[in-house]
């Protein structure tokens, strides 16, 4: 169902359960999305402005395009959902859960992501500069291409991440856990060459 609302303002949804809803375009202000619930719903080139969708859960679920600015995800689950290109702006995002996740080109710049398990997720080109991601599971997340300009992976676990085109200018990593070729890939930013067949 696709709603022909343009803007909701100081809605209160709390546990509602939204299904498959459809908005395009709509903007969102102090609505209360706590402990909502969405399953093969889709956001597309909306607006959302402080917010709440703590302990909400959201499968199946896409974002596209969406802006998130002062939003609270306190304890939010997405699973297998879709946020290519959301731009995610002075968000409270700890703790969140996010399992099997595309969130390609998403924009988090300065986002704190510490401690958060996003393992496998999707964040190819992904703008992730002044990140705090310490302590952050990054195992076999796809990274290429994503900028990571000083951002903090201080005790980050990146075995089986794809870093390939990844930007580190500047990133901390002291304490962060890769795998071979994680350090191929690091290495080669900084111009080195890496034989592992030397003896």
């Amino acid at each position: 169902m696709t709603s022909e609302v343009t803007r909701f303002s100081g809605d209160d949804w709390y546990g509602d359960d939204l299904g498959d809803v459809r908005h395009v375009g709509v903007t969102f202000v102090d609505v209360d999305l706590t402990e909502v619930t969405t399953r093969g719903a889709t956001f597309e080139g909306c607006v959302f402005r402080a917010c709440r969708f703590n302990a909400s859960t959201h499968v199946h679920s896409a974002f596209v395009a969406c802006t998130f600015d002062g939003v609270n995800f306190f304890d939010a689950t997405f699973e297998g959902c879709k946020l290519t290109g959301s731009v995610f702006t002075r968000c409270t995002t700890r703790p969140m859960k996010v399992v099997d996740g595309v969130w390609r080109g998403v924009t988090a710049r300065g986002a704190d992501l510490g401690r958060l398990d996003l393992a496998g997720c999707d964040l190819r080109e992904a703008d992730l500069s002044l990140a705090r991601l310490t302590g952050t599971v990054l195992r076999g997340a796809r990274l290429d291409g994503a900028v990571l300009r000083e951002a903090d992976l201080t005790d980050a676990d990146l075995r089986g991440a794809v870093l390939g085109g990844a930007d580190l200018t500047g990133a901390v990593l002291r304490g962060a856990r890769i795998d071979l070729a994680g350090a191929v890939a690091l290495a080669e930013q900084t111009g080195a060459v890496v034989d592992v067949e030397a003896g």
